[in-house]
């Protein structure tokens, strides 16, 4: 009876967590619920990333977008140039960027990062900056 209801998975889309084989993915497609997916900031997220956008099409899995999941405070070439690429790679929106450590952060400290991390779409106020 939520306006949102939000299911977190750990190591991927397609990591099986019960002895019959189901995945994050077979939920979301039992659900009819689109993947808003979390993703790395340095080398090999894209890679990564567009294997998983492939896997959502694959299955008919509608997917919402991707944010960047721990952002360094100092990010180097290869994170910049990926919020520019994320959204190439993978044909879906780069909806925002949560910063390192922001998962320690108490819970009313995470919402105030979160409104600034994330874009629009989620409740923030979060712009793509420029590479």
């Amino acid at each position: 009876d939520a306006d949102l209801v939000l299911v977190e998975g750990a190591g991927g889309l397609l990591v099986r967590f019960t002895d019959d084989g189901d995945t994050l993915a077979d939920v979301a497609a039992a659900l009819r619920a689109p993947v808003l997916v979390v993703t790395a900031a340095g080398l090999g997220t894209l890679n990564t990333s567009e294997l998983t956008a492939e896997a959502l099409a694959r299955r008919g899995l509608d997917c919402l977008g991707f944010v960047v999941g721990s952002w360094p405070a100092e990010p180097g070439l290869a994170e910049r140039c990926n919020l520019h690429d994320l959204p190439v790679v993978t044909g879906a929106r780069l909806l925002g960027a949560v910063p390192e450590g922001a998962g320690a952060l108490a819970p009313g400290e995470f919402v105030t990062v979160a409104r600034h991390s994330l874009a629009a779409e989620l409740g923030g106020g979060w712009q793509t900056p420029d590479a």
